[in-house]
């Protein structure tokens, strides 16, 4: 027993001995580590002269905000446009024909146009009402309401702008500034007064170009 106590003390000391070692050859490694660094400094500073630390601001320095993916400008561009095209000035008799039942079709389309748009030859697919809106809210949401009917490839919609019997004088405010406003939008290729059952003297009935053209 007294064998194996000797051993085991024997391996005891080799491990703190190498333990000892290898922390006296980090601390060796430190020691010239710094050395090293300081030498290297000092040169630096023989080469360029005394040098002196930055002071520290407390500056924060924040990250740029995210740029948004949303169109934003091309919204106000299209919105901008609309307003400039739906003027309240345009004279219609300089440059469109309309007939005595307040029909129009662009120059080069046939009567048989507006005879087909007349008879529902198509079919109304989307219809909008512009009764209670101020003049401006009406102008921009008649704009707005071609331009996504066109771009969803409906051919045939019905603007309601109402008979003005609610108005002072029971005269149409929007009547004829829908007329002026439909035939400024490109996609408006014709339009005619509505049926009676689809509205009659309160609404138009506008045939669209098809997409593509």
């Amino acid at each position: 027993m007294k064998v194996r106590a000797l051993a085991d003390l024997k391996t005891l000391q080799k491990v703190i001995a190498q333990r000892a070692a290898a922390e006296a050859a980090a601390r060796e490694a430190e020691r010239l580590h710094a050395l090293r660094m300081d030498r290297e400094k000092r040169l630096f500073e023989l080469a360029v002269g005394p040098v002196r630390p930055l002071p520290h601001h407390r500056r924060v320095i924040h990250p740029p905000a995210p740029v948004s993916t949303e169109p934003r400008q091309r919204q106000l561009d299209e919105h901008a446009v609309m307003r400039e095209a739906l003027s309240d000035e345009f004279d219609v008799e300089t440059l469109l024909h309309t007939d005595e039942a307040l029909s129009f079709r662009r120059p080069g389309l046939g009567p048989d146009v507006t005879r087909k748009l007349r008879e529902g030859h198509w079919s109304i697919q989307k219809h909008i009402d512009l009764h209670g809106l101020r003049t401006d809210e009406a102008r921009e949401a008649l704009g707005r309401f071609v331009r996504e009917a066109h771009q969803l490839g409906l051919r045939c919609v019905r603007v309601v702008h109402g008979k003005g019997l609610g108005s002072p004088g029971r005269t149409p405010v929007l009547k004829g500034r829908v007329q002026r406003w439909l035939v400024q939008k490109k996609e408006v290729l014709a339009f005619v007064q509505a049926r009676p059952a689809e509205g009659g003297a309160g609404a138009l009935v506008v045939l669209l170009k098809p997409v593509g053209r």
